[in-house]
């Protein structure tokens, strides 16, 4: 399957993807692993990282969220796949995570610019949730050259507009 038109989409990610929930002072001793499972889901993060969890709604349980996905991402830059964050997680201890997450750069659609930007509490809770969910799944299949053709099933994105 190739989606056409996957603009849109790119862009409800990002947007999706570029939220960070604020933590109330009264909220201090709250568990950071109850915290992670909310950032998670309200930041997006499933939307890639979890195999079908957009097309059902987010209808997937829990324990087969954040397995990386087949499903690639087409476009100028070559073809990327979202990460198996459970097992990239695994070989990070927390402080490593927080270093990586900050001066992580990733190619399209993962909004890399925005996760960057995240309070050390937020990425300290979602590292503690999905640890807590421990390893799962596969890893994702290699990222694959502008200049070869994925198997799919993929979505393709336009070049940019010249400038």
């Amino acid at each position: 399957m190739k989606i056409r038109n996957a603009s849109a989409i790119a862009g409800i990610l990002m947007l999706g993807a570029s939220l960070s929930a604020p933590v109330n002072a009264g909220e201090q001793g709250k568990n950071l692993v109850e915290e992670g499972r909310y950032l998670v889901r309200i930041g997006g993060c499933n939307d890639c990282h979890t195999p079908g969890y957009l097309m059902n709604e987010g209808k997937i349980p829990e324990k087969l969220w954040l397995t990386g996905d087949s499903f690639g991402w087409h476009g100028p830059w070559g073809t990327t796949y979202a990460t198996n964050l459970r097992i990239r997680m695994q070989s990070l201890t927390e402080d490593q995570w927080v270093t990586y997450v900050r001066g992580l750069k990733a190619r399209p659609p993962m909004p890399w610019f925005t996760v960057n930007q995240m309070r050390e509490r937020d990425l300290r809770a979602i590292y503690r949730f999905v640890r807590h969910l421990g390893p799962g799944g596969k890893e994702a299949p290699a990222y694959v050259p502008p200049d070869k053709e994925p198997k799919p099933p993929y979505a393709s994105f336009p070049a940019p507009p010249k400038k």
